[in-house]
């Protein structure tokens, strides 16, 4: 081990952020390996690495005993107290000692162990970065268009990710070099590289953007309680706010729509409905089934609900394909029936 050496790990350290004991650590278990497979399987040795003194040493552990059987691992009483007076039969006692080509035995091990090291320490640094990130929005830049698959890859400032068709809007259209805001679902382990989870049709997608772009959602004054979405089409968002003196679906819309315009940019025009969340259920009901105008909710066993609306609001209630009514159901946990 020379100067080169311990200068590159402390380098490893300052640019790639793996910790020097971490490669120490894998570097001594690659020497150790490496001699044994040069001596048998000798077992009863170990390496250590000083960072400070830039040297390597080898031990062999040898046990103190009446009578040496096999002088590769057993010392005589007599010979042990010379090292230590309080030395006794079944001690073990450690000798330095330097095997022949010793720095010959382990120098491709120990490269391969290195290169291995580096990997598994990036791997786990990346998971905990990203790990930290889930269930939040990051923005990646598009690399590459699949275009038989329609997946898109895009870089982060130290990895690259997918963000696959099926988790794309209908209205999604990217180029090359595009800035692209992403929902972090999980980082999966189970795979050589870890696999970050990335989608623009989450429901969670939705809830982020107005954190990011709602002040009053960032300091706490105003909450959002459910979203429920069918991505490309249309989302409801249930907001309250915690000061009586603050309307939350006016705060979250902002003057002429200001605040919910770029939101709506980002998510290729897809309607969004802002709800009055109220712990009542009959008006949290009524409310979700905006646009139309409810005239009366009764409550039901099992979380179930009948709701009364005029003739002529009935197909705004139930919504085209159902999908209103659908939305309603999943904002509040209800089961909604609707009559006229």
């Amino acid at each position: 081990m020379n100067n080169e050496f311990f200068d590159a790990l402390e380098a490893l350290e300052r640019e790639k952020g793996i910790p020097k004991e971490f490669m120490l650590e894998k570097v001594e278990a690659a020497l150790l390996t490496g001699y044994k497979k040069e001596n048998n399987n000798e077992s009863n040795v170990r390496v250590v690495i000083d960072p400070v003194k830039r040297n390597v040493k080898m031990y062999r552990l040898m046990t103190v005993v009446e009578e040496v059987q096999d002088p590769s691992c057993e010392i005589d009483l007599e010979s042990a107290r010379q090292k230590s007076k309080r030395a006794k039969v079944g001690d073990i006692q450690e000798y330095e000692f330097k095997p022949k080509n010793f720095g010959r035995i382990p120098a491709q091990n120990a490269k391969q162990v290195i290169v291995q090291a580096i990997r598994e320490a990036e791997r786990g640094r990346l998971i905990e970065e990203y790990e930290k990130k889930t269930e939040g929005i990051i923005t990646g830049t598009v690399v590459i268009i699949e275009r038989m698959t329609g997946n898109v890859i895009l870089e982060f400032e130290n990895t690259q990710a997918t963000l696959v068709r099926a988790e794309q809007l209908p209205g999604d259209r990217f180029k090359v070099g595009d800035h692209v805001k992403v929902y972090v679902c999980e980082v999966r382990k189970d795979t050589r590289n870890p696999v970050i989870v990335l989608s623009r049709t989450h429901p969670n997608f939705i809830k982020r953007l107005f954190e990011l772009e709602i002040p009053e959602i960032q300091d706490g004054t105003v909450i959002i309680q459910s979203v429920a979405r069918e991505a490309g089409s249309r989302t409801k968002v249930a907001v309250y706010s915690r000061d009586d003196n603050v309307d939350p679906v006016g705060s979250c819309v902002g003057v002429k729509g200001m605040r919910t315009a770029s939101i709506l940019g980002e998510i290729r025009g897809e309607k969004i409905d802002l709800i009055k969340y109220s712990e009542e259920p009959e008006r949290f009901i009524a409310a979700s089934l905006a646009p139309a105008t409810v005239l009366d909710v009764e409550l039901a066993e099992g979380r179930s609900a009948l709701v009364t609306v005029a003739p002529e609001q009935l197909s705004l209630a139930i919504g085209k394909e159902g999908q209103n009514v659908r939305l309603a159901a999943k904002l509040t946990g209800y089961k909604i029936d609707i009559k006229a």
